[in-house]
C-alpha cells in the first residue's frame, strides 16, 4: 500500500505546452480553411425604376462605314524618297452604299451625312494593301465633315 500512498501525495501538474501547440495548430487550420465571401454584384440597389438602364429601348446609332479597297497595287517609284510612293497605284473608296472615285468625293459625301444626322459615327475599313496614307486621307476627310466618332476596322 505504500506505492498507493506515494501516488495520493505526489503533486500532479498539467502540462499546458502540448494544449499550447493543439490550439495553435487548430487556429492555423481554421485560417487556412477560411472562406471570404465576396459580395460583388450581389449588393442592391435602389435605383428609380422609372429611369436607367432598362427606361426605353435604346435607338442604335447608324454607323457609316467607309471601305477603302485597292484597286490597282502599282510599283513602288525608285528614288530616295523616305515616303513609299507607288507609281500606278489605283485606290477605291466606298461610303457606305456609294462608291467614290477619290478623295474629294469622299469628303463631299461625309459632309452630306453629317449635315444629315451628326451623330452618326464613321467606321473606316482598310482592306489588303492600303497603306497609311490612305487611311489617314479618309481619317482627315471625316476631321474636315465634322465627326468626332471615328472607329478603324
Amino acid at each position: 500500500m505504500s506505492t498507493v500512498r506515494e501516488i495520493q501525495n505526489e503533486e500532479h501538474k498539467l502540462e499546458m505546452t502540448p494544449m499550447i501547440d493543439v490550439t495553435f495548430l487548430l487556429l492555423v487550420f481554421f485560417l487556412c480553411t477560411l472562406q471570404f465571401k465576396t459580395l460583388e454584384g450581389r449588393l442592391s440597389a435602389y435605383l428609380p425604376e422609372d429611369v436607367g438602364q432598362n427606361a426605353s429601348p435604346a435607338e442604335a446609332i447608324e454607323k457609316i462605314e467607309v471601305s477603302i479597297v485597292v484597286v490597282a497595287a502599282g510599283e513602288p517609284a525608285v528614288g530616295g524618297s523616305p515616303r513609299a510612293e507607288y507609281a500606278g497605284r489605283e485606290v477605291g473608296y466606298r461610303v457606305g452604299p456609294r462608291a467614290c472615285a477619290n478623295l474629294d468625293q469622299v469628303r463631299e459625301r461625309l459632309r452630306q451625312l453629317f449635315a444629315a444626322d451628326r451623330e452618326r459615327r464613321v467606321t473606316i475599313r482598310a482592306g489588303t494593301g492600303t497603306v497609311y496614307a490612305d487611311v489617314v486621307g479618309v481619317l482627315d476627310a471625316a476631321v474636315a465633315a465634322g465627326f468626332t466618332d471615328i472607329a478603324f476596322r
